[in-house]
C-alpha cells in the first residue's frame, strides 16, 4: 500500500518511498512517500494560494465542513482506531478512545468556529477618545506550519488542523514519520468534506528537512509544534518572528494527601501512568504519596499493576503493547539500570518482552536520575513517600518543565496551597495530571512550552487582533 503526498488537493508521487513497520508485529504496512525541500516548497505555496479562499469562506461554511468532517469520521470509527493501532501499537481500547475525541475536538472546532468575535472598546474612558468608536476583530495569520508526534496520530493532528480550519487559515501538515496514515486518512475524509483544495496539504518524511523548509519559509506566518523540547526549541530559535505553538515534555507529578481513601485513586493512577505505555505527555511519571499512607498505595498499586494484560495491540484486553520503537525500549532499559545503580528500588517490572516494556514501579528514586528529572515516555512510574503538601509541592517543583499536576486531598487549604504553588500550566484537583478534554486550554510553563492549545485558545494563537477607530468627529 503506497501513501503519497497530499498537495493542493492532489496526490503527489515521489522518488523515494519509506517502507513503515508495525511496532508490534515489526511487518510492512505501507510505504510512504519520502518528501525533499522541492515538496515542502509546493505545499507552502499551495497553502499560500489557498490562504484567502479560507480567510473569505463565511465561518457557517467553515463551520460546516468540519461538522461534515465529524460525520464521515463517525462512521468510519472502527476503520480510524485500527489505523492508529497499526502504525502505533497503541492497544485498541485507547485508539477507539482516541477517536472519540478527535470526533469531539473537531465538533469543537466547528462550534468555535461560528463564535469568533472582537468586542467594542470604550475609547470615551479617555479624553483624547471622545467621539470615536472602537472596535476590534480577528482575522486569520494566513499559512500555518503543524508538525505533530506520533502518540496521538489524530488528535493531536486535529488540535492544529480544526483551530486553523475553524479561523480561517490553510496548513501545511508534516505528521510524525511513524505515523502519516492517521493524517492522510483525516486529510482524506476533509477533502470529501468539502475542503477547498490547498487548504490542508499533507508531507511526510524526514522532520529534518521538511520541519527546516517550513519553519524557514517567510510565507509560514506560525507554526504549531509537538514533540521534544530539544526540537522545540530549534524551532523557537529559527522561527524568528513568527508566531510559535509549543507543547513540549512533561515529568507529570501528583501529590497523594494523607486523608485519601486509596481505593478510590488506585485505577486513575494507574491508567495515568500506563494508558498507551506511558507514552502521553501528560503520563504520570512522578507520585509523591504522605508517609501517612506510603506502604498501602505502594502495596495496591503494585497489586494492579500485575493484573494488566500485555500482548497484542488489536486485542481488545491488552492494556500495555510494544513500545514505539527498539530504541525506546532500550533507552528505558538504560534509565532503569541506572536507577538500580543510584540505589533506587524496581518492585515490579524493569524488562523487556521483546517490544514490550513491562510496566514499571520504582521506589525511592533520586530527583537527578534520568527516570524522575526527565520525560521516560514509558511505562515507567516513580513512587516517593513525604512528610508534608509543601515538601510534595518543592518536588514536584523541581523540574524542568511544568505541563500539568495533580493532587488527590480532602483538605481544601491544601487544594488551593497547591493551585497556588505548583508552577505549572494546569492543576488537577482529585484527579492525576494526565486528565484532559479538548476544549480545555491545555500548554505549559518552561521546558514544557509556549502557547495553549484547546481549541478556542488555539485560535486566538491562529489570529491577529485588529482594531478599528471611526472618528464620528470627521
Amino acid at each position: 500500500m503506497k501513501k503519497h503526498l497530499l498537495i493542493n488537493g492532489e496526490k503527489v508521487e515521489t522518488k523515494e518511498y519509506s517502507l513503515l513497520y508495525s511496532p508490534y508485529t515489526r511487518e510492512v504496512i505501507a510505504e510512504v512517500a519520502v518528501a525533499n525541500k522541492d515538496h515542502a516548497k509546493q505545499a507552502i505555496t499551495a497553502a499560500y494560494e489557498a490562504q484567502h479562499v479560507m480567510a473569505n469562506l463565511p465561518a457557517h461554511e467553515r463551520a460546516r465542513i468540519l461538522e461534515k468532517l465529524v460525520e464521515l469520521l463517525k462512521e468510519q470509527e472502527d476503520d480510524a482506531a485500527k489505523i492508529i493501532t497499526l502504525e502505533t501499537a497503541k492497544p485498541i481500547m485507547f485508539s477507539k478512545a482516541e477517536v472519540a475525541r478527535t470526533i469531539e475536538t473537531y465538533k469543537f472546532a466547528a462550534e468555535e468556529a461560528k463564535r469568533i468575535h472582537g468586542e467594542t472598546i470604550p475609547l470615551d474612558a479617555s479624553a483624547g477618545g471622545v467621539g470615536r468608536i472602537g472596535y476590534t476583530v480577528r482575522k486569520p495569520i494566513g499559512v500555518i506550519g503543524a508538525i505533530t508526534p506520533f502518540n496521538f496520530p489524530m488528535n493531536l493532528v486535529a488540535h492544529k488542523v480544526g483551530p486553523a480550519i475553524a479561523s480561517g487559515n490553510s496548513i501545511v501538515l508534516k505528521p510524525a514519520s511513524q505515523t502519516p496514515l492517521s493524517a492522510l486518512f483525516i486529510a482524506d475524509l476533509l477533502q470529501k468534506a468539502g475542503l477547498p483544495d490547498g487548504a490542508l496539504n499533507v508531507i511526510t518524511g524526514a522532520g529534518r528537512i521538511i520541519g527546516d523548509a517550513i519553519v524557514e519559509d517567510d510565507r509560514v506566518k506560525m507554526v504549531t509544534f509537538t514533540g521534544s523540547p530539544g526540537v522545540g526549541i530549534g524551532i523557537r530559535n529559527k522561527a524568528g518572528l513568527k508566531r510559535t505553538t509549543l507543547e513540549l515534555g512533561s515529568n507529570a507529578s501528583l501529590i497523594i494527601d494523607k486523608d485519601v481513601e486509596i481505593d478510590r485513586v488506585i485505577d486513575r493512577c494507574i491508567m495515568g501512568a500506563f494508558s498507551n505505555q506511558g507514552q502521553v505527555c501528560i503520563s504520570l511519571q512522578r507520585i509523591y504519596v504522605h508517609k501517612a499512607l506510603y506502604e498501602e498505595f505502594v502495596e495496591k498499586f503494585v497489586e494492579a499493576t500485575k493484573k494488566l494484560k500485555l500482548g497484542d495491540p488489536l486485542d481488545s484486553e491488552t492494556y500495555i503493547s510494544s513500545l514505539i520503537s527498539m530504541g525506546d525500549v532500550e533507552r528505558s532499559l538504560s534509565w532503569i539500570e541506572e536507577a538500580k545503580r543510584g540505589n533506587a528500588k524496581v518492585v515490579i517490572g524493569g524488562k523487556a518482552q521483546e517490544t514490550i516494556l513491562e510496566p514499571t514501579v520504582i521506589l525511592d528514586a533520586e530527583p537527578q536520575l534520568k527516570v524522575s528529572c526527565q520525560e521516560v515516555f514509558a511505562p515507567i512510574v516513580l513512587i516517593n513517600k513525604i512528610s508534608s503538601i509543601d515538601e510534595a509541592i518543592s518536588y514536584v517543583n523541581d523540574s524542568l518543565y511544568g505541563l500539568q499536576a495533580g493532587i488527590y486531598t480532602n483538605n481544601v487549604k491544601n487544594a488551593l496551597t497547591a493551585a497556588e504553588n505548583l508552577h505549572v500550566g494546569g492543576v488537577m484537583i482529585n484527579d492525576v495530571p494526565t486528565f484532559r478534554v479538548d476544549n480545555m486550554p491545555y500548554g505549559g510553563v518552561k521546558e514544557s512550552g509556549t502557547g495553549r492549545e484547546g481549541i478556542k485558545y488555539a485560535i486566538e494563537e491562529m489570529t491577529e487582533l485588529k482594531l478599528i477607530v471611526w472618528n464620528q468627529n470627521w
